[in-house]
């Protein structure tokens, strides 16, 4: 009797796929609570010991957020910096930040915003990526919209942008007046600082590139 090749052995195959099957469940367990930990909201605590998270906590729009190139990961990541003021303050409390940021976040879900917008790899592509916008030189105390809007910080323009869109015809897909108020341009503006300071490990691609958009120049 010829001897029965391996390859055409159905137990081999059966063997073979319990033992793939067995460890790509054992990996796909391990991933979920690696990227768990990675993606876990850091606290107030992290930023004063200025131990670095991917997510940092609510207070980060206390302090003032660059992108900087990194040598070791080949990619521009976001450094968070010293104190710095947002509508005023650097003192925000976690619950007064935390509040701030829940308000922008269902702000940008009531307005739609990703029907035009990408933040952090969802939504569309006919309006601008808002994943870094904060850290946009357009916004910064050198850029086009702080003259634009007549305001002299980054979040009074972006804030001020948002009430009245249709007022600064920056783009030919001009951005609709969608009744935004105040205190929902305020929750927004710290929605896209604190989505400014997420190491998306380099996401969007080329928005290091933008000029002035390194180092926060």
């Amino acid at each position: 009797m010829a001897n029965k090749s391996v390859w055409s052995d159905n137990r081999f195959w059966r063997r073979s796929a319990a033992w793939v099957t067995g460890f790509a469940s054992i990996l796909l367990i391990w991933l979920t609570f690696d990227t768990s930990a990675q993606i876990a909201m850091g606290n107030d605590q992290d930023l004063q010991n200025k131990v670095t998270k991917r997510v940092p906590g609510p207070t980060v729009i206390n302090y003032k957020i660059t992108y900087e190139m990194s040598a070791k990961r080949g990619h521009e990541v976001p450094v968070i910096g010293e104190k710095e003021k947002f509508f005023g303050r650097d003192d925000y409390s976690e619950e007064e930040a935390g509040a701030l940021l829940h308000l922008g976040k269902l702000g940008s879900q009531a307005k739609n915003c990703m029907d035009c917008h990408t933040l952090l790899g969802n939504g569309a592509y006919y309006a601008p990526d808002l994943t870094k916008a904060w850290i946009d030189p357009a916004w910064g105390p050198n850029g086009a919209m702080q003259a634009l809007t007549g305001k002299n910080t980054k979040e009074e323009a972006m804030a001020e942008f948002l009430m009245h869109p249709d007022q600064y015809p920056t783009h030919a897909r001009m951005m609709p007046d969608l009744g935004i108020t105040a205190k929902e341009a305020k929750g927004l503006v710290a929605f896209l600082k604190h989505m400014s300071s997420i190491d998306t490990n380099g996401f969007p691609r080329n928005f290091g590139k933008i000029e002035g958009a390194v180092h926060g120049k």
